[in-house]
């Protein structure tokens, strides 16, 4: 027989998972409703409502996909990109070689550009690809986990309305974290997932996107039901799971009958929103830049080095630099041996140099921060690395204190 399961309880300062509200654990564990039962039909709706906040935008269309963040960008970049349509992406950093990869899979002739590890792009190098290439896609990370930067927006989406481009983002590590304002910033499609800011479970992807892409979702449906002849069969959507299309139509009135929601992880997400509504979208942005703040100083006071450049640095997300010689993943399987807690380690060119370490959500608390630090500070000197002792806490003590 298998042994009881025992979870550890953890401190998880990662760039996601991070960890879910406790009313949002309690709520799971209600009773299951089915999908068409009225009472069920109304917290679709609600969903909707408090998706729309999150997102600050008037779409009509604003609901959620079934599976992690990546199953949302799949279902809006399927949805979107026909075979032999142009799509732009460019990257600064791991998820933009995953945008750049499922765009190719929908039938896009993607063209990328990639800028060093780090940084982030100026708008007018943007805007001169973007004049050169003439996409009718352009899909843009936002918050890059694996190097801890952000990329402005505002510009980039004004310059794409104004050219009859649609500018898709992918948020999943930013919103209600950071400022993000769809409708102002003229974004047409944007996803992100339960997992990080939220403080859901992971098991969704929030969406939500303009009648400018609703109107080639509904121009394919047509195709996909054979209420319009065309000569180009592939304008059906490849994917049945992921159809928006399809999905959109199940959390509208009609409710076709395209999947049997997950009941319980609905739950989950209408409280995790409801819970940012009570705190205010400037109050949340706010609390995730003062926890960010006191890290960054703890960090430094302890005589290491945040990687990268600091304009345009994620709230949500601090890099660190590996101290030369040092092992990174002694030092983060030390934090979770030792003290149970959790950084993250990095990706491609930056693996093994830099720890990342999340400070998102219910994960962005002032215990959390100064825990993160002790127990960091402390695994270094047991490994016999030099650092400030003391001098991190302190620091970090210091930002709290000239808040209040």
């Amino acid at each position: 027989m298998y042994r009881e399961l025992v979870i550890p309880q953890r401190t998880i300062m990662t760039p996601g998972p991070v960890e879910a509200e406790p009313r949002v654990l309690r709520i799971m564990s209600a009773p299951i409703l089915g999908q068409y039962d009225p009472n069920f039909l109304q917290i679709m709706d609600e969903t909707m409502e408090l998706i729309r906040y999150i997102f600050q935008t008037k779409n009509h269309q604003a609901f959620t996909v079934d599976g992690t963040a990546r199953a949302g960008i799949e279902a809006v970049l399927s949805g979107i990109i026909e075979p032999g349509d142009k799509v732009y992406v460019p990257i600064f950093g791991r998820f933009g070689h995953l945008l750049t990869e499922i765009a190719k899979r929908a039938g896009g002739d993607v063209h990328t550009t990639e800028i060093e590890w780090g940084k982030t792009y100026e708008f007018e190098d943007l805007k001169k690809e973007i004049i050169k290439i003439n996409p009718k896609v352009v899909a843009m990370v936002h918050g890059e986990t694996s190097t801890g930067r952000m990329q402005p927006l505002e510009e980039l989406g004004k310059f794409c309305r104004e050219n009859n481009i649609l500018l898709v983002v992918d948020a999943v590590a930013t919103l209600t974290g950071a400022e993000f304002k769809t409708d102002d910033w003229n974004i047409d499609a944007v996803i992100t997932g339960t997992q990080k800011c939220l403080s859901v479970p992971t098991g969704m992807a929030p969406l939500t996107y303009n009648d400018r892409v609703e109107k080639i979702l509904k121009e394919r449906r047509k195709v996909e039901q054979g209420l319009q002849i065309d000569s180009h069969n592939d304008r059906m959507i490849s994917t049945n799971y992921l159809d928006l299309s399809q999905i959109q139509e199940y959390w509208s009135p009609s409710r076709l009958n395209h999947h049997t929601e997950a009941t319980t992880m609905l739950y989950a997400l209408r409280e995790g929103l409801r819970i940012i509504k009570e705190e205010g979208l400037e109050a949340r942005i706010i609390r995730h830049a003062l926890n960010e703040k006191a890290l960054v100083a703890g960090i430094e006071a302890m005589g290491l080095e945040v990687f990268g450049d600091k304009v345009n640095k994620m709230p949500t997300v601090t890099c660190v630099s590996v101290p030369e010689g040092v092992k990174e993943s002694e030092i983060r399987m030390g934090m979770i041996e030792d003290f149970g807690v959790e950084i993250a380690a990095a990706f491609g060119s930056l693996s093994g140099k830099i720890w990342r370490i999340g400070s998102m959500g219910y994960s962005s608390r002032k215990e959390n921060v100064l825990r993160v630090l002790s127990a960091l500070e402390a695994t270094l000197i047991r490994k016999g690395v030099k650092v400030n002792k003391g001098d991190a806490l302190q620091a970090a003590l210091d930002i709290y204190d000239e808040q209040k």
